[in-house]
């Protein structure tokens, strides 16, 4: 009997970890769909909280950069963020791989915690790097790659220079494209898009 309890709560527990929340983030270039981590609870929690409040719609993509990353999260009305932080949540197995969803935040001259917005967030496009590059980023940045790290930035890309930096909270399980889409339109002063690129809504996925 009492196995048969140990391996139901094994069951059960594996069951709850494969359950990872999902957004569905619906802009007017097209859907994306983000798996967010759950060893990232304040950071989760919060986009939810924000996700639920209807915090993103309407907002617009307000910093492009193509090769690096897309970020967005100030509300429609303008307001930059709800006015806290959220505390860094640094995990080594969590990177900025293309499609991680990540969160901005305030230099370290004024954030030396290096807490996160409490609403801006930015989706890594990044570009693919060779293993001369990413020695030199070790070197330069004081950083030290994983050989998965090092698989993912020189097959499908990133931005390895912010690890370790930023909280990486979740990545992208559909709709890749669309960010590359995103990470393509013409940009203006302050990499704003001079078309704008707006997010229509966001939802939990059931």
């Amino acid at each position: 009997m009492r196995k048969l309890l140990l391996i139901l709560c094994i069951f059960l527990g594996m069951a709850t970890q494969a359950q990872e929340t999902k957004v569905l983030i619906k802009t007017t270039l097209g859907d994306i769909t983000v798996m967010l981590y759950d060893d990232t609870p304040l950071h989760r929690d919060n986009f939810i909280k924000l996700v639920n409040e209807g915090w993103y719609e309407g907002s617009p993509f307000h910093r492009v950069i193509k090769n690096f990353m897309i970020q967005g999260g100030q509300n429609a009305d303008g307001r930059q963020d709800p006015g806290y932080r959220v505390p860094a949540e640094f995990k080594s197995n969590h990177f900025h791989k293309k499609g991680a969803l990540a969160a901005a935040r305030m230099a370290d001259q004024v954030n030396p915690k290096k807490e996160s917005s409490g609403s801006q967030f930015y989706i890594v496009q990044g570009q693919v790097w060779n293993e001369t590059q990413l020695n030199t980023f070790e070197n330069r940045y004081g950083k030290v790659f994983s050989a998965t790290q090092r698989q993912a930035y020189q097959t499908l890309g990133g931005s390895p220079h912010l690890d370790g930096d930023y909280t990486v909270f979740g990545e992208v399980t559909d709709g890749l494209d669309v960010v590359d889409k995103i990470a393509a339109v013409k940009t203006g002063y302050m990499d704003v898009p001079v078309e704008p690129v707006t997010i229509i809504s966001m939802e939990i996925v059931k």
